[in-house]
């Protein structure tokens, strides 16, 4: 018994490793197909895209290196949709008993046109409670605070994959500065240049390394935020 156990826990992982493959090749309808039959089994929706955000982040970086170039990316990108596509309405089903837990607005930078990470990220966060408005890409700096203001967000997630658009996000925290409503606003940048010295360079509150990382950090903010509001 516990060699069938461990060899169905073998074979899991090797269909997910295989899921990634193919997602990191570009290969949409194969990857789409691959993802079906791996929900069929039952296997835990978060544990499939937390390993296909660490894949697509080695594609990032790929990307960064010069190692592929933009077609490739690109491609890569269509296959983790078609995967998405397939998962997010498992992981809505996940989020049917979950209580509203903050709204965010994010998007990707303008000039920039990077939306893998992001993508990941609203899908993990609107299974997690989160109401989430999602800009898209090249998106301009202001563009973000009026959408925040427009539904009284609580945080404004900013992606960028080049160096060259960073200085966006820096920014949208000067915008929200000269408005005077800086201190109403969580402000989480990320993508695969953006580290924690760029985030306190550019006046952000946090960093969100991953899918992963960027909800337990919204859920600890948030959850601050319920903590301090109840004792005002």
């Amino acid at each position: 018994m516990a060699f069938q156990i461990l060899q169905g826990v073998t074979a899991k992982m090797i269909s997910i490793r295989s899921l990634v493959e193919v997602v990191q090749d570009g290969k949409a309808g194969e990857a789409a197909t691959s993802a079906k039959q791996i929900v069929q089994t039952g296997t835990d929706v978060e544990e499939i895209i937390e390993a296909l955000t660490v894949g697509m982040r080695e594609i990032g970086e790929r990307f960064a290196r010069m190692e592929i170039f933009l077609p490739e990316l690109m491609l890569s990108a269509r296959a983790m949709q078609a995967v998405m596509e397939i998962l997010e309405p498992e992981l809505q089903k996940l989020a049917v008993s979950v209580q509203k837990k903050g709204t965010m607005v994010i998007g990707t930078i303008a000039g920039d046109v990077h939306e893998i990470g992001k993508n990941v990220v609203v899908c993990l966060l609107k299974a997690q409670g989160f109401e989430v408005y999602d800009l898209g890409f090249d998106v301009n700096a202001l563009d973000f605070v009026r959408k925040a203001e427009e539904v009284n967000a609580d945080i404004i997630g900013v992606s960028s994959l080049m160096t060259t658009t960073m200085p966006g996000q820096q920014d949208i925290v000067k915008i929200l500065e000269e408005k005077g409503i800086r201190e109403k606003y969580h402000v989480i940048v990320g993508g695969a240049p953006v580290t924690q010295a760029w985030v306190t360079e550019c006046g952000a509150d946090s960093w969100g390394e991953n899918a992963g990382v960027t909800v337990d950090i919204l859920e600890r903010v948030m959850a601050e935020k319920r903590t301090n509001d109840a004792t005002v």
